[in-house]
């Protein structure tokens, strides 16, 4: 690799040190490094302003926690260049490097010492009666949940098209392979392998005793229907994308999810298998 975009969250990287670091450790050897700011745009959501990533960028460093990681691969998702996470946060299952381990990275990076895994994407469209409103991709998941007052929500679900289930709960996520040890995860989910192909669902707090995660094919199409509240009343919900995008839906509305053209390019730089960080991420 000879070109890199270093996108580091400030708060994380007090006064850019290690991003100014990275990006001297590479140019002493020969390699261009541009460092984005990272400060929140006004009118944008994310860190970065991907008309200023050149096209022959070889790779972009986030330095952060996975959240960095995840808005850094929403705003550049059309682009096709890879990232290699800096883990500044707690767990981190995508930023997969520690602050101490920031030179051996780079000089992996150098000398082509790394794999490439292509993680799948979400694509989630949101429409009002049959008017489109908004679409948006994830890499981790795409979150329905309640908008405001501490109530459960009704919503219907259907599988390219055919009818699944009414639910009755705080929300339903769905989840990427890579976003399965996310929210999925806290919503008592199944851990799947992040280089798998497939669309998990899994409810927020059903009420109801035999609610469980659904685990369904990539090629399938989810449709998630609000009804009406109790009473008759109208629900006001939001579809958020990784925890940055949002989309306010209301009773009538619906959002069809369903896997992205787009893939997200992960730099592994460790030989050790998604079960060996697993448990020492679960052990920490």
């Amino acid at each position: 690799m000879e070109h890199f975009y270093v996108i580091t969250n400030p708060t994380k990287d007090g006064e850019l040190k290690t991003a100014h670091y990275i990006r001297q450790y590479l140019t002493d050897r020969g390699k261009t490094c541009i460092v984005d700011m990272g400060t929140k745009k006004p009118g944008r959501e994310g860190y970065t302003y991907k008309e200023q990533v050149s096209l022959d960028v070889d790779c972009i460093i986030v330095l952060g926690g996975d959240g960095t990681l995840l808005q850094a691969a929403t705003d550049l998702a059309d682009r096709e260049i890879p990232f290699l996470g800096i883990n500044f946060g707690t767990l981190g299952f995508l930023a997969e490097v520690n602050k101490n381990g920031i030179e051996d990275a780079l000089e992996k990076l150098i000398h082509d010492e790394f794999e490439i895994e292509k993680r799948m994407m979400l694509w989630g469209r949101s429409y009002d009666k049959e008017e489109i409103k908004d679409d948006a991709r994830a890499l981790n998941d795409i979150v329905i949940t309640r908008k405001g007052s501490l109530q459960i929500i009704n919503f219907n679900i259907y599988v390219n098209g055919q009818f699944l289930h009414r639910y009755h709960a705080d929300g339903m996520i769905a989840s990427t392979p890579t976003g399965s040890t996310g929210y999925n995860l806290s919503a008592g989910g199944p851990i799947v392998e992040p280089k798998a192909n497939l669309i998990l669902l899994s409810p927020i707090c059903p009420h109801s005793m035999h609610s469980r995660s659904i685990v369904l094919s990539p090629e399938d199409t989810v449709t998630v229907e609000i009804e009406s509240g109790r009473d008759g009343e109208i629900q006001e919900v939001e579809a958020i994308f990784d925890g940055c995008h949002k989309v306010s839906l209301c009773t009538g509305e619906k959002i069809e999810i369903r896997k992205s053209e787009q893939t997200t390019g992960i730099v592994k730089l460790s030989q050790a298998s998604f079960l060996e960080v697993l448990h020492r991420k679960m052990s920490d």
